[in-house]
């Protein structure tokens, strides 16, 4: 149940990522988050890097990617960025900074495509699982986002 829960958020997360990337015209620059009555607000980044000089760190704590752009914190442990990484740097890169860490993937919710990858880890002081979600948009960027999530 909880796996199709996650797959449910999944394909939201994904039309929702299309319809903003449709109603920003699809064009290759940054659109600044709006500040309207929305509940997400732009966070800022720690620009310091780990010792690969691959990682920044969001207000909220979760590692993202250096070219991480338009980082919104969406409440609750929830982070949204865009990346123009390839996808299997991204994946890559959670991969390598999580186990790092000391967390442990979760085999079972772990879904990668061409397009799509979902993934999740155990060990997050919070006891939550952390799941980390990303959608190529086609046009050389890609979304990811990040949550704690009971699973």
């Amino acid at each position: 149940m909880k796996q199709k829960q996650i797959f449910l958020a999944l394909a939201v997360l994904l039309l929702a990522s299309l319809a903003c990337n449709a109603l920003s015209g699809g064009g290759d620059a940054p659109v600044a988050p709006s500040g309207g009555d929305s509940p997400a607000t732009a966070i800022p980044q720690d620009n310091s890097s780990n010792d690969d000089g691959n990682a920044d760190t969001s207000a909220s704590g979760f590692p993202i990617t250096a070219d991480a752009y338009n980082v919104i914190d969406l409440g609750d442990g929830n982070v949204f960025y865009y990346s123009n990484l390839p996808q299997e740097e991204i994946l890559k890169f959670y991969r390598d900074e999580y186990v790092s860490r000391g967390y442990a993937e979760r085999a079972l919710l772990a879904s990668v495509s061409d397009n799509v990858f979902n993934i999740a880890f155990d060990g997050d002081p919070s006891g939550k699982a952390v799941v980390i979600q990303s959608v190529d948009l086609g046009d050389g960027s890609c979304t990811v986002v990040i949550s704690l999530t009971d699973v």
